[in-house]
Protein backbone atom coordinates (compact mmCIF):
# COMPACT_ATOMS: atom_id res chain seq x y z
CA UNK A 1 0.00 0.00 0.00
CA UNK A 2 1.01 3.42 -0.79
CA UNK A 3 -0.20 6.88 -0.22
CA UNK A 4 1.04 9.00 -3.21
CA UNK A 5 3.15 11.63 -2.01
CA UNK A 6 6.77 11.01 -4.15
CA UNK A 7 9.79 10.23 -2.31
CA UNK A 8 12.19 10.85 -5.04
CA UNK A 9 12.81 10.99 -8.72
CA UNK A 10 14.93 8.08 -9.92
CA UNK A 11 16.67 7.59 -13.27
CA UNK A 12 16.43 4.68 -15.39
CA UNK A 13 20.34 3.74 -15.47
CA UNK A 14 18.93 0.57 -18.79
CA UNK A 15 15.77 -1.49 -19.55
CA UNK A 16 16.57 -4.93 -20.36
CA UNK A 17 13.55 -5.90 -22.80
CA UNK A 18 12.63 -9.98 -23.12
CA UNK A 19 9.84 -10.92 -25.58
CA UNK A 20 7.36 -9.68 -23.58
CA UNK A 21 9.00 -8.69 -20.53
CA UNK A 22 11.17 -6.60 -19.39
CA UNK A 23 13.87 -5.98 -16.30
CA UNK A 24 14.68 -2.39 -15.39
CA UNK A 25 17.49 -0.98 -13.45
CA UNK A 26 16.69 2.23 -11.88
CA UNK A 27 19.14 5.06 -10.03
CA UNK A 28 18.10 6.32 -6.45
CA UNK A 29 19.06 6.80 -3.05
CA UNK A 30 16.48 7.56 -0.20
CA UNK A 31 13.70 4.87 -1.60
CA UNK A 32 16.97 2.29 -1.05
CA UNK A 33 17.01 3.38 2.73
CA UNK A 34 15.99 0.37 4.79
CA UNK A 35 14.91 -1.23 1.82
CA UNK A 36 15.61 -5.26 1.20
CA UNK A 37 14.99 -7.36 -1.64
CA UNK A 38 11.44 -8.20 -2.05
CA UNK A 39 10.06 -5.47 -0.88
CA UNK A 40 7.39 -2.95 -2.73
CA UNK A 41 8.71 0.11 -4.64
CA UNK A 42 6.14 2.26 -6.76
CA UNK A 43 7.61 3.12 -9.83
CA UNK A 44 5.24 5.99 -11.65
CA UNK A 45 2.46 4.55 -9.55
CA UNK A 46 2.88 0.78 -10.54
CA UNK A 47 3.64 -1.88 -7.26
CA UNK A 48 7.23 -3.50 -8.55
CA UNK A 49 8.83 -5.74 -6.31
CA UNK A 50 12.65 -5.12 -6.11
CA UNK A 51 14.87 -8.20 -7.04
CA UNK A 52 18.43 -6.86 -6.54
CA UNK A 53 20.02 -4.22 -5.49
CA UNK A 54 23.99 -2.50 -5.65
CA UNK A 55 25.90 0.38 -5.67
CA UNK A 56 22.74 2.83 -5.60
CA UNK A 57 20.39 1.15 -7.73
CA UNK A 58 17.81 -1.78 -7.60
CA UNK A 59 16.01 -3.53 -10.27
CA UNK A 60 12.96 -5.16 -10.39
CA UNK A 61 10.82 -7.52 -13.53
CA UNK A 62 7.88 -5.64 -15.35
CA UNK A 63 5.63 -8.76 -16.42
CA UNK A 64 3.74 -8.73 -19.60
CA UNK A 65 0.38 -8.02 -17.90
CA UNK A 66 2.53 -4.56 -16.19
CA UNK A 67 3.83 -3.61 -19.59
CA UNK A 68 0.60 -3.73 -21.19
CA UNK A 69 -1.81 -1.70 -18.54
CA UNK A 70 1.13 0.88 -18.12
CA UNK A 71 3.51 3.13 -19.22
CA UNK A 72 6.34 1.18 -18.21
CA UNK A 73 6.77 -0.41 -21.36
CA UNK A 74 8.17 3.36 -22.71
CA UNK A 75 10.98 3.86 -20.47
CA UNK A 76 14.20 4.44 -22.29
CA UNK A 77 17.83 4.69 -20.51
CA UNK A 78 17.93 8.44 -18.85
CA UNK A 79 14.04 8.83 -17.77
CA UNK A 80 13.10 10.32 -14.86
CA UNK A 81 10.52 8.29 -12.68
CA UNK A 82 8.37 9.07 -9.32
CA UNK A 83 9.43 6.27 -6.71
CA UNK A 84 7.73 5.78 -3.26
CA UNK A 85 8.04 3.03 -1.06
CA UNK A 86 5.39 0.89 0.62
CA UNK A 87 3.74 2.85 3.63
CA UNK A 88 5.44 1.06 7.13
CA UNK A 89 2.62 0.51 9.56
CA UNK A 90 3.22 3.59 11.24
CA UNK A 91 3.01 6.15 8.60
CA UNK A 92 1.41 9.14 7.75
CA UNK A 93 -1.73 9.11 5.08
CA UNK A 94 -0.11 12.44 3.28
CA UNK A 95 -2.22 11.42 -0.16
CA UNK A 96 -4.85 9.01 0.62
CA UNK A 97 -4.97 4.52 -0.06
CA UNK A 98 -2.80 4.38 -3.57
CA UNK A 99 -2.35 0.26 -4.17
CA UNK A 100 -0.13 0.95 -7.10
CA UNK A 101 -2.23 -1.15 -9.34
CA UNK A 102 -2.88 0.85 -12.25
CA UNK A 103 -6.39 1.24 -13.90
CA UNK A 104 -5.58 2.66 -17.22
CA UNK A 105 -3.39 4.73 -19.44
CA UNK A 106 -4.08 8.44 -19.87
CA UNK A 107 -2.56 10.79 -21.92
CA UNK A 108 -1.47 14.37 -20.97
CA UNK A 109 -4.14 16.90 -22.44
CA UNK A 110 -2.21 20.04 -21.88
CA UNK A 111 -0.75 22.13 -18.77
CA UNK A 112 -1.81 25.82 -18.24
CA UNK A 113 -0.32 28.53 -16.07
CA UNK A 114 -2.13 29.68 -13.26
CA UNK A 115 -0.34 32.01 -11.21
CA UNK A 116 2.10 30.13 -8.67
CA UNK A 117 0.00 26.96 -10.07
CA UNK A 118 0.04 24.98 -13.22
CA UNK A 119 -3.53 23.32 -14.08
CA UNK A 120 -3.51 19.57 -16.27
CA UNK A 121 -6.22 18.00 -18.18
CA UNK A 122 -5.83 14.33 -18.39
CA UNK A 123 -7.85 12.36 -21.22
CA UNK A 124 -8.85 8.96 -20.15
CA UNK A 125 -11.22 6.29 -20.18
CA UNK A 126 -14.73 6.07 -19.77
CA UNK A 127 -14.71 3.81 -16.85
CA UNK A 128 -11.92 5.93 -14.93
CA UNK A 129 -13.34 8.87 -15.37
CA UNK A 130 -17.15 7.47 -14.57
CA UNK A 131 -15.12 7.07 -10.72
CA UNK A 132 -13.64 10.06 -10.53
CA UNK A 133 -15.23 13.20 -8.71
CA UNK A 134 -14.54 17.02 -8.15
CA UNK A 135 -12.63 17.34 -5.40
CA UNK A 136 -12.04 13.62 -4.97
CA UNK A 137 -8.42 12.01 -5.27
CA UNK A 138 -6.95 10.65 -8.39
CA UNK A 139 -3.49 9.27 -8.60
CA UNK A 140 -1.31 10.09 -11.49
CA UNK A 141 2.10 8.15 -12.55
CA UNK A 142 2.04 7.86 -8.67
CA UNK A 143 1.51 11.42 -7.50
CA UNK A 144 -1.79 11.62 -5.37
CA UNK A 145 -3.69 14.79 -6.65
CA UNK A 146 -7.01 16.23 -5.61
CA UNK A 147 -9.06 16.68 -9.21
CA UNK A 148 -10.40 20.38 -10.12
CA UNK A 149 -13.24 18.84 -12.14
CA UNK A 150 -13.97 16.10 -14.33
CA UNK A 151 -15.96 16.19 -18.04
CA UNK A 152 -17.22 13.23 -20.28
CA UNK A 153 -13.83 13.36 -22.10
CA UNK A 154 -10.74 14.48 -19.66
CA UNK A 155 -10.33 15.54 -15.43
CA UNK A 156 -8.29 18.46 -14.50
CA UNK A 157 -5.80 18.67 -11.38
CA UNK A 158 -3.72 21.75 -10.47
CA UNK A 159 -0.09 21.11 -9.73
CA UNK A 160 1.05 22.82 -6.68
CA UNK A 161 5.17 24.44 -7.08
CA UNK A 162 6.29 21.99 -4.32
CA UNK A 163 4.44 18.92 -6.36
CA UNK A 164 6.26 20.27 -9.72
CA UNK A 165 9.76 20.23 -7.97
CA UNK A 166 9.32 17.03 -6.10
CA UNK A 167 7.90 14.99 -9.09
CA UNK A 168 8.07 14.25 -12.75
CA UNK A 169 4.48 15.37 -13.51
CA UNK A 170 5.41 18.75 -15.59
CA UNK A 171 8.12 17.01 -17.84
CA UNK A 172 5.50 15.45 -19.60
CA UNK A 173 4.29 17.44 -23.00
CA UNK A 174 0.23 16.82 -24.77
CA UNK A 175 0.14 13.05 -26.11
CA UNK A 176 2.59 11.92 -23.08
CA UNK A 177 0.94 8.70 -21.15
CA UNK A 178 0.47 8.22 -17.80
CA UNK A 179 -0.72 6.14 -15.27
CA UNK A 180 -3.85 6.47 -13.46
CA UNK A 181 -5.16 4.55 -10.18
CA UNK A 182 -8.70 5.80 -9.51
CA UNK A 183 -9.62 5.78 -5.40
CA UNK A 184 -9.41 2.24 -4.25
CA UNK A 185 -12.83 2.90 -2.05
CA UNK A 186 -14.94 4.49 -5.08
CA UNK A 187 -14.39 1.49 -6.62
CA UNK A 188 -15.38 -0.87 -3.85
CA UNK A 189 -18.51 1.56 -3.64
CA UNK A 190 -19.38 0.88 -7.46
CA UNK A 191 -18.65 -3.00 -7.11
CA UNK A 192 -20.93 -3.36 -4.06
CA UNK A 193 -23.76 -1.04 -5.51
CA UNK A 194 -23.50 -3.23 -8.76
CA UNK A 195 -24.00 -6.60 -6.75
CA UNK A 196 -26.91 -5.12 -4.87
CA UNK A 197 -28.56 -4.08 -7.98
CA UNK A 198 -27.88 -7.67 -9.73
CA UNK A 199 -29.24 -9.34 -6.66
CA UNK A 200 -32.26 -6.64 -6.60
CA UNK A 201 -33.16 -7.35 -10.20
CA UNK A 202 -32.42 -11.27 -9.60
CA UNK A 203 -35.38 -11.27 -6.71
CA UNK A 204 -37.54 -9.61 -8.98
CA UNK A 205 -37.05 -11.98 -11.85
CA UNK A 206 -37.38 -15.22 -9.79
CA UNK A 207 -40.27 -13.65 -7.82
CA UNK A 208 -42.71 -13.43 -11.09
CA UNK A 209 -42.25 -17.62 -10.98
CA UNK A 210 -43.31 -17.79 -7.48
CA UNK A 211 -39.37 -18.73 -6.85
CA UNK A 212 -37.58 -16.44 -4.84
CA UNK A 213 -34.24 -16.47 -2.89
CA UNK A 214 -35.66 -17.08 0.43
CA UNK A 215 -37.30 -20.22 -1.11
CA UNK A 216 -34.18 -21.65 -2.73
CA UNK A 217 -32.42 -20.97 0.56
CA UNK A 218 -34.74 -22.97 2.77
CA UNK A 219 -34.76 -25.80 0.13
CA UNK A 220 -30.65 -26.45 0.56
CA UNK A 221 -29.81 -24.07 -3.11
Amino acid sequence: MFTGIIEEIGTVRSVVSGARSCEIFITAKKVLDGTRVGDSIAVNGVCLTVTSMSGGSFTADVMPETLSRTNLGRLRTGDRVNLERAMAADGRFGGHIVTGHIDAVGEIASATRDDNAVRVRVKAPKHVLDLIIGKGSVCIDGISLTVTDVSDADFGVSVIPHTAKETTLLDKRPGDRVNLENDVIGKYVRRLTELSGAAAATKRDTSKSGITLEFLEQNGF
